[in-house]
Parts: C-alpha cells; sequence; structure tokens
C-alpha cells in the first residue's frame, strides 16, 4: 500500500509539474504571436497627448484585439497589449482595462499583467524611470511618480471619471508569492512634459 501511495504522489506531482509547463510554454508562444502582430503595427513617433484628442483612434479597438506595445526601457522589455483584462487577454500580453482610456483622451489609463509573465521584474521599477504605449498613431512616454501595494480587492486604484491623463499599471503582490496572491502592486505614471 505505500508502495503504491508513492506512486500516486509522484504522478500527481509529475502531472502538476507539466501542466504549469504547459500554461507557461502556451503563454509565452502567445505573447510572441501577440508581439510581433503589434509590432507591425505601432509607429515609434512620439506624441505629446496635452490639449489632444485621439479617441477617433480608439473607436473601432475591441476586447482581444492586438491594440499596440508596452516598451519599459529599464528593463528593455517589450510586452504586447491586449483589450481586455480576462485571463485569456492576460495570457497573451499585458491587458488594458476596457472601461478606462487611451493616449490622449485624458482620462486614467490601465494597464494589468501577471507577475509571473508579462512582470516578473515589475519591483526593479524606481520613480523617475519611464513607461512607453506605442500605438498604431504615436509613441507615448509616460513617467513613474508613484508606486502603492493595495488589497487584492481595492478598486480604488480604477478611476475611468478622471479627466487628466495619467498611466496606471498593475500586478499581484508579492512577486514571489505562490498561488493567488493576497495584493497587488501598483505604478502610477504621468505624460512626460
Amino acid at each position: 500500500m505505500f508502495r503504491f501511495l508513492s506512486w500516486l504522489f509522484i504522478i500527481v506531482g509529475a502531472s502538476f509539474l507539466l501542466y504549469g509547463g504547459y500554461q507557461l510554454l502556451d503563454s509565452y508562444i502567445n505573447e510572441g504571436k501577440r508581439l510581433k502582430e503589434a509590432k507591425t503595427i505601432i509607429s515609434e513617433e512620439v506624441i505629446q497627448t496635452a490639449g489632444k484628442d485621439l479617441s477617433k483612434y480608439y473607436e473601432k479597438i475591441q476586447t482581444g484585439d492586438t491594440v499596440g506595445l508596452f516598451y519599459i526601457p529599464r528593463l528593455d522589455r517589450e510586452i504586447p497589449i491586449i483589450e481586455g483584462t480576462d485571463e485569456e487577454e492576460l495570457a497573451q500580453g499585458v491587458g488594458h482595462y476596457k472601461d478606462t482610456g487611451f493616449p490622449g483622451e485624458n482620462k486614467q489609463i490601465l494597464l494589468s499583467g501577471h507577475r509571473d509573465t508579462v512582470f516578473r521584474q515589475f519591483g526593479e521599477l524606481e520613480h523617475g524611470d519611464e513607461l512607453h504605449i506605442k500605438m498604431e498613431h504615436g509613441t507615448f512616454i509616460y513617467v513613474i511618480e508613484d508606486h502603492e501595494i493595495v488589497d487584492a480587492d481595492d478598486r480604488t486604484v480604477i478611476d475611468p471619471s478622471r479627466k487628466d491623463e495619467y498611466l496606471t499599471v498593475s500586478t499581484c503582490y508579492p512577486f514571489s508569492f505562490v498561488g493567488s496572491a493576497p495584493d497587488r502592486y501598483v505604478i502610477y505614471a504621468y505624460p512626460k512634459e
């Protein structure tokens, strides 16, 4: 009986490892496909958003669309931006929360991603670091000014009614936590002058 239980535990453990490995590989492959797609649609021309209304560029965006590229210079990391923040979208890149704005709409822009995939080195970012959002009609640069750690259920970081443009980026926290993390690490960045 002891031998049977030993084999059962080994088989169950190996199954969990294989399933986790499959999920990581699938996420990596899908992110790569979306990154290629994003690189074909973006513009490197830097756009200043002050006083501009660029809403017309975002009218046809649908959930699941690749809408741009999120570049983090300090980490030299490019991540595709996918419209939506359900698990399907987050498995392919960084998700844009659909009820928030886009660059040039003078609203809050909210991007979210998993700490163990797209935001693996997120804790290395510092105040003053740049974050770039590259879209079809231009590149928008934001500078990190603040961060906070909030409870996973805290929705106060989402404020679609705000009338000034700023970028909010969130991920699960603590970064090394195994399982469903209890908190969120939130960064606030503002358009570069």
